[in-house]
């Protein structure tokens, strides 16, 4: 049986970064066709219901019905300490996140997180992730297991750490590679599911892990991998400390054959401009986490960037302060302003939809509106708050009508989830 959603509908034929507003497509009276799981038709409600007279219809009236957000970078095991008081990133792995990982060495526990980790934000409309887990190998089958059961498309990897974290959460450069290439046979490819080639960053593993790592992303290439970049810049003394042979951040990656495309970079604050150019040049994905970047005072992301490279758009848990991706666009429309950079409301939703997906390379499947694509769908309440619904009434275009939510929206917003075409709760 199909589904036909009613409401506005907003997709994207383009890039708006590179061809701004007109990139979107607007539909003020549109619908959205469901069927075995994709999108079968999107177009005019009126032409859609006399097309398609007995598909079960789900009236949302001048609700927007979106593709489902898109997060590209998490760390689901953090989910309980988001938020905590806040330090700097040295200061904030060691006081808060090492120990909360070390629990994930007990697999209910990392069951039961992952599950309330998928359920906080699929509550915010986000449908799809990419985490990273813990050393543990049960900490990766568990956000696997549980993205399984909701039908969620995911991705996700072990973190690798073999220095510079507490002793039960290092592991080597055998057991990185060896637990890395088991969970990725296990998993890679079933489903909707995801493996992710996963070094922390750095500071937390040697060269010697970081080649093995590279080894093995060489031996499957279809596989992406992330690690972070350019955080901070004690963070950056203290790689070069750690690496004094290599001429840069980005080049203790580079040498260990860990950059390409498919290679995601968060957070890529304090980019030198050889790193532009030879991540430019080699096509990989950066993701902009603002609500951590400002929580935990790392610094202003150049979104000028998103004209050259794949950009987008992550919470961050749990150093990032919110699960939802509004929240997220509207730090990022914050962070933005502080460069000079006025993201306008259709990148921004780009960003948290269709270029997070490009980032992810998944454009071709989630992140849009568009028939054959998979029907991860959210719909979003334009006027959920009496603060947002007196600045909606006097919108003149349905930018004027999304921006409010950008900036003031949260969980009250998202009416309806929709995963691989299921409704969420159905």
């Amino acid at each position: 049986m199909a589904d036909l959603l009613l409401g506005q509908v907003l997709s994207f034929a383009a890039d708006p970064f590179a061809e701004g507003p007109a990139a979107a497509r607007h539909i003020a009276e549109g619908a959205v066709l469901v069927e075995g799981g994709r999108i079968a038709a999107v177009g005019e409600a009126a032409a859609l219901k006399a097309a398609h007279p007995q598909a079960t219809r789900h009236d949302h009236g001048r609700a927007l019905i979106s593709a489902g957000f898109v997060d590209a970078h998490v760390h689901y095991p953090q989910t309980a300490i988001i938020a905590s008081w806040g330090k700097r990133l040295i200061d904030w792995l060691n006081g808060y996140t090492f120990p909360e990982e070390m629990r994930f060495a007990d697999p209910a526990y990392a069951a039961e997180v992952a599950g309330r980790y998928l359920d906080l934000t699929l509550a915010h409309g986000t449908t799809t992730v990419c985490s990273y887990a813990t050393i543990h190998p049960a900490s990766v089958d568990a956000i696997f297991e549980a993205a399984q059961a909701r039908g969620q498309r995911l991705y996700a990897g072990k973190t690798c750490m073999d220095r510079n974290a507490p002793e039960g959460l290092r592991d080597t450069v055998q057991s990185a590679y060896d637990d890395s290439k088991a969970l990725l046979r296990k998993w890679h490819g079933v489903d909707r599911l995801s493996y992710v080639i996963t070094p922390r960053f750095s500071p937390t593993s040697t060269p010697e892990q970081l080649a093995a790592l590279g080894q093995l992303w060489k031996e499957h290439p279809d596989c992406l991998m992330q690690t972070h970049l350019s955080e901070q810049t004690d963070e950056i003394a203290w790689v070069k400390e750690l690496f004094p042979q290599s001429r840069d951040y980005l080049d203790t990656y580079e040498a260990q054959g860990l950059l390409r495309e498919g290679a995601l970079y968060g957070h890529a604050i304090h980019l030198t401009e050889r790193e532009k150019a030879r991540l430019i040049e080699a096509g990989a994905s950066l993701i902009h986490c603002p609500t951590s970047n400002t929580f935990i005072g790392s610094g202003l992301f150049d979104m000028g960037l998103a004209r050259q490279l794949r950009v987008g758009l992550a919470t961050d848990t749990g150093g990032g302060s919110s699960f939802s991706m509004l929240h997220t666009m509207a730090a990022a429309y914050e962070i933005g302003q502080l460069r000079g950079q006025a993201l306008h409301p259709s990148q921004l939703w780009w960003l948290a939809t269709q270029g997070s997906a490009r980032a992810l390379h998944a454009d071709h499947q989630i992140g849009n509106i568009a028939a054959g694509m998979e029907a991860d769908l959210v719909v979003v309440d334009l006027a959920s708050t009496p603060a947002i619904e007196q600045a909606t009434r006097r919108a003149g275009d349905i930018w004027q009508q999304i921006f409010p939510t950008i900036m003031m929206g949260d969980d009250r917003a998202i009416r309806e989830v929709w995963v691989g075409g299921r409704k969420r709760g159905s």
